[in-house]
């Protein structure tokens, strides 16, 4: 938003994705350019339910912002957390991340992907919603595709709430006749009004589960765990608990939408195990799209970034006994901290690697990247049997996928909401951690703050909690996190300039 030229960019990357319709050029050219191209007309497009599925396929897309790119939610918010440093090369390996990790973070160095690609899923999102009702399909195959897209929606505006708080609510497409440089940002109790309420009002018209390629498709399911978690971080626990409820259904059981725990944690982060029973809303990572570096970040790309990212720099294998690995960018090395809270936890041996004892084993070298401390992210690592054998950049096409909401994370959520207290939030805590072996503990908030921390770990959560328990100052305030600041980050500079928006509080 910060001029036309850019505007023009933006609008017209909304419209569609590039990936889904070829015939699409979007280009440096000016905003009244644009009204020109001539290649794409949208009155004449959305007219069969081929068309219309491409539109909701495009509007999936940004959902690779978790995992996806150098500039992932994942990593980044890793970084900031208590659990893990930057990382990287060097102190100047990305000045965002190494900012947000050292809390220097201000809107010039904050990434601006964080705030646009949420909002070019909101925009294609608000196409669909407007076109669809008009399409030549049935009423059934509308009213899912619009659900879908309300729902996703929903959870890209949660993400903008999450990470900047106040941010302009559009639910319209944006024309080039309108005021688009005095968009202004709403009360963010409307925003969170307006998105539950988008997505009770689609939750009937989706699917109770999914199979074969629709998987990874919106279910009543993953729109109720969507739904919770808005409720939890919008305090309204009460709702909260009533819709992890139904998804969770009796803990260590199978769920009405057919969610149960898998038996084996260490199952989760086996490359081909994609949409497990424990997965809720799984984000799809492929190599099929031969990411290479001229297009990488631009919206093509579908790997996951975040295997390369955490991977050991000029790692040499040296005994038979340790991984294969693909030497990787060193990025969110673990803290001491979580490395010591995780001893005697079943659950270290799939999230951390120790490089540090196989290093002084003679076992494995590397090179060490910044703030290295020898501990390593496990579950994303990119291991050399997970290489792409198809043509592109072998770091860039990992394709694990990457789980945004899984079970056991729905079963912490709701027995939080529950205020830690009472037999239904014993017996969901339970659950997890006799699914790993360990034996109950009595069911407290801090209780549930450790096994979220444990269960969780290198998963991109971490700071969020801390922020939403109130417990961010204490546990990070040796990093330089304020009080009054950092619960929310900087808008990027270019957002700011020639419009009406204003910036969080106590960021210059």
């Amino acid at each position: 938003m910060k001029n036309k030229k850019y505007v023009g960019k933006f609008i017209c990357m909304a419209l569609l994705s590039a990936s889904v319709f070829g015939f699409v050029a979007c280009n440096d050219s000016n905003l009244e350019d644009v009204q020109n191209l001539g290649a794409f007309d949208t009155n004449n497009y959305y007219k069969t339910e081929s068309q219309c599925f491409a539109g909701v396929v495009a509007t999936y897309d940004l959902m690779r912002k978790y995992a996806g790119g150098f500039e992932n939610m994942v990593t980044f918010f890793n970084a900031g957390s208590d659990d893990f440093y930057s990382g990287g090369g060097s102190s100047g390996d990305g000045a965002g991340i190494q900012g947000f990790s050292n809390y220097t973070i201000n809107g010039t160095i904050m990434p601006r992907s964080y705030w646009t690609d949420f909002y070019q899923g909101i925009a294609r999102a608000n196409i669909v919603i407007q076109k669809v009702p008009d399409a030549e399909i049935s009423q059934a195959t509308k009213n899912r595709f619009i659900a879908e897209a309300k729902v996703l929606r929903s959870l890209y505006y949660f993400e903008l709430l999450r990470m900047f708080k106040n941010v302009p609510l559009i639910l319209v497409p944006i024309k080039t006749s309108d005021d688009y440089y005095h968009i202004p940002q709403a009360d963010p109790a409307a925003v969170y009004a307006q998105i539950e309420q988008d997505i009770v009002a689609s939750i009937s018209a989706l699917p109770m589960t999914v199979t074969g390629v629709d998987r990874g498709r919106m279910t009543q399911g993953s729109a109720r765990a969507i739904l919770g978690k808005i409720y939890l971080y919008d305090k309204k626990m009460n709702l909260a608990a009533e819709q992890l409820a139904q998804v969770n259904g009796t803990p260590g059981q199978l769920s009405q939408y057919g969610y149960k725990l898998l038996a084996n944690y260490g199952d989760l982060w086996k490359v081909d195990n994609k949409f497990t029973t424990e997965a809720i809303v799984e984000v799809m990572h492929t190599n099929q799209s031969l990411n290479d570096w001229s297009f990488w970040g631009t919206g093509k790309d579908e790997g996951n970034t975040v295997c390369i990212m955490t991977g050991l720099r000029s790692y040499n294998k040296i005994a038979s006994d340790v991984p294969d690995l693909v030497s990787g960018w060193s990025f969110n090395p673990m803290t001491e901290d979580l490395f010591n809270n995780l001893q005697n936890d079943p659950r270290a041996g799939y999230t951390i690697f120790n490089a540090k004892d196989l290093m002084a084993g003679g076992k494995i070298t590397y090179t060490p990247g910044y703030k290295d401390t020898g501990y390593f992210l496990k579950k994303y690592l990119p291991y050399t049997a997970d290489k792409s054998s198809l043509p592109g950049a072998t770091e860039l096409n990992f394709r694990q996928n990457y789980i945004l909401i899984r079970l056991a994370d729905s079963y912490l959520m709701e027995a939080e909401a529950l205020g830690g207290t009472g037999a239904r939030a014993q017996a969901l805590l339970d659950a997890v951690r006799s699914r790993v072996g360990l034996a109950s503990v009595p069911v407290s908030m801090q209780a549930i703050k450790d096994e979220r921390r444990k269960e969780l770990a290198g998963e991109g959560h971490r700071w969020f909690d801390l922020v939403r328990w109130g417990d961010a100052p204490a546990k990070l305030g040796t990093r330089g996190f304020t009080t009054g600041k950092n619960e929310v980050m900087p808008i990027p500079f270019d957002e700011l300039s020639n419009t009406s928006i204003k910036q969080n509080p106590n960021y210059n």
